[in-house]
């Protein structure tokens, strides 16, 4: 996956102390610094609160790392996030997650790969995503069963942050940057296309 067009808002210099702490970290992440770092630049209390965050989230250890990888991921490929999809896909290979099924989340209502419980995060992570939502209690309850109150309750909350970061990508023009590429992963799976019914 590559950019295919430039963000919609030019990114600018980082600069600054931050700047050089943000580079660093942004470095030893990915290999370089993203150019949505770039874009992001232009207003550094918004980018702080995103990062703040999503570093919070990762400290959150209630519902499984896979199920919370997976969920983002659905999200990303429903939404049509080619950044987060990526980078998630990348970031499965650092958290040691199975990256033959990571591979194949934009395709996972087909795949044979997942658990029934992996299947019913995805599908919740979807229905959550819809505009309006489509969660209903049979599609909780299992859910509930599984993960407790609080796990849910995480799983939800991650799901809401894969919807702030991946509508704001898709409305910034902000696209894939090929880290999983980068590191030889194997493509991600093509999300189906919806054929509309001939009703």
């Amino acid at each position: 996956m590559t950019t295919t067009s430039s963000p919609r808002i030019p990114a600018q210099p980082i600069t600054g102390l931050y700047g050089a702490l943000v580079k660093k970290f942004a470095t030893k992440m990915f290999g370089s610094v993203p150019e949505s770092m770039g874009v992001l630049w232009h207003h550094l209390p918004a980018l702080k609160a995103s990062m703040a965050y999503g570093q919070k989230l990762q400290k959150w250890d209630e519902c499984d790392e896979t199920l919370k990888t997976y969920a983002h991921m659905a999200v990303a490929s429903m939404v049509g996030c080619s950044w987060c999809l990526d980078f998630n896909y990348f970031m499965a290979r650092d958290k040691g997650l199975d990256l033959d099924k990571a591979r194949e989340v934009p395709n996972w209502r087909a795949s044979t790969v997942f658990s029934p419980l992996e299947r019913q995060v995805m599908e919740y992570a979807e229905a959550a995503t819809l505009t309006p939502p489509t969660v209903t209690d049979e599609m909780v309850a299992p859910l509930l069963a599984e993960l407790g109150p609080a796990g849910l309750l995480e799983l939800t909350s991650v799901i809401g942050f894969a919807n702030l970061t991946t509508r704001s990508n898709t409305a910034l023009g902000i696209e894939s940057e090929g880290f999983s590429a980068a590191c030889g992963l194997k493509p991600l799976a093509e999300r189906p296309v919806a054929v509309p019914s001939a009703s």
